[in-house]
């Protein structure tokens, strides 16, 4: 059986090794066999890596990053990490509260005065973050009526007023709908408080003081350096991915491993945010979901002890990514894959990375 207290612990170990060099080898660690044996039975493309506290022990490689053009996949590949894109979202906001400029329990008609006042007034931006404002997907609804929607791109204040403003379902905090218009309406919120394109205050606030040099949004599949999306198959085929720019908070970043890992630990493990900020991250909103803002907090059984770790997911065409990061250890497992396998497998395998016992049911 594979020592996993040990492999996470070899990241430190392996920095601080005389010699050690700061150029990323394609490969890194001893082989895996959790790893091996999850991509014969799934058919895993993708990269996984696993690492403590910022520093990887354990990295790999599978398969394609583009069949057509016969691009192996590698530690570099950048693949879309769409819901993920929540998190780094979140951040942002976070580092706004901090500075005075947003309160994530005021009405967001404190910000955007022209929005329906039932709406207006009662949903705060901690309700948008955590997907329970009760506002309507009245994007998903036009965008089944017309999906040339998504060739029309739009400002984020245009959003809001196309989509923003349906009835409510619920009253705020009192149910879970997630849906992108909530994030619609949170970078609409960024824009008019900093005066600034919601892309550029995540990258000044959250992608580039966390050294997340290939993170960005507005990256198309064709890029050089870009993972393929992809249909399950047999055969493969590939799955278009097509976004509005103001989906970019919802979902539409791109990332690699090594950001993930790096920006899992310095935003849980390190004072970049204040302690009152990590706590919004971390603390349980939805307990039916494990949704807390921007992201959820998962229980791990290991060692037949309870352990929490923040769990960051996304789902979007072919691609899906886990991002889990223990809150005790600072162990993280990254992984990052282009060919629409089940999410709930994704979860599993990261379970057992973790070394955590089954989830019931």
């Amino acid at each position: 059986m594979i020592d996993r207290r040990g492999l996470f612990a070899a990241a430190g170990a392996l920095c601080a090794a005389p010699g050690f060099s700061l150029a990323s080898p394609a490969q890194l660690g001893p082989a895996n066999p959790i790893v091996d044996a999850f991509v014969a039975e799934q058919k895993f493309q993708g990269v996984v890596m696993i690492g403590r506290r910022g520093k990887p022990s354990y990295v790999r490689a599978f398969g394609s990053a583009d069949i057509e053009a016969n691009k192996p996949a590698t530690r570099d590949t950048v693949y879309c990490i769409a819901s993920i894109s929540k998190w780094l979202t979140t951040i942002a906001v976070l580092r706004l509260v901090e500075q005075g400029k947003l309160s994530l329990d005021a009405p967001i008609a404190t910000w955007l005065p022209d929005q329906r006042p039932d709406t207006g007034k009662t949903v705060t931006l901690a309700h948008l973050l955590s997907n329970t404002s009760g506002i309507p997907n009245t994007f998903m609804t036009m965008l089944k009526a017309d999906p040339e929607i998504l060739k029309r791109e739009v400002t984020p204040a245009e959003a809001v007023k196309l989509f923003g403003q349906g009835d409510p379902l619920f009253p705020p905090g009192t149910k879970f709908d997630y849906h992108p218009v909530n994030w619609f309406i949170v970078t609409a919120i960024v824009e008019a408080v900093t005066g600034k394109p919601f892309q550029a205050v995540v990258r000044e606030l959250t992608t580039d003081p966390l050294k997340m040099r290939h993170t960005q949004a507005a990256m198309i599949d064709e890029d050089p350096g870009v993972a393929r999306s992809y249909y399950a198959g047999p055969p493969l085929a590939p799955r278009t991915n097509p976004r509005l720019s103001v989906m970019a908070a919802s979902g539409g970043y791109f990332s690699t491993v090594d950001d993930l890992l790096v920006a899992a630990h310095v935003v849980f493990d390190t004072p970049f945010l204040s302690e009152v900020s990590r706590k919004a991250l971390t603390t349980i909103r939805v307990p039916e979901q494990d949704y807390t803002l921007g992201g959820r907090t998962r229980t791990l059984t290991i060692d037949g002890q309870v352990k929490l770790a923040a769990w960051e997911t996304g789902r979007t065409a072919g691609f899906r990514s886990v991002l889990g990061h223990r809150l005790d250890t600072g162990d993280t497992v990254v992984i990052l894959n282009n060919t629409d396998l089940s999410q709930k497998a994704l979860d599993l395998f990261a379970d057992k990375l973790f070394g955590a016992a089954p989830r019931p049911g």
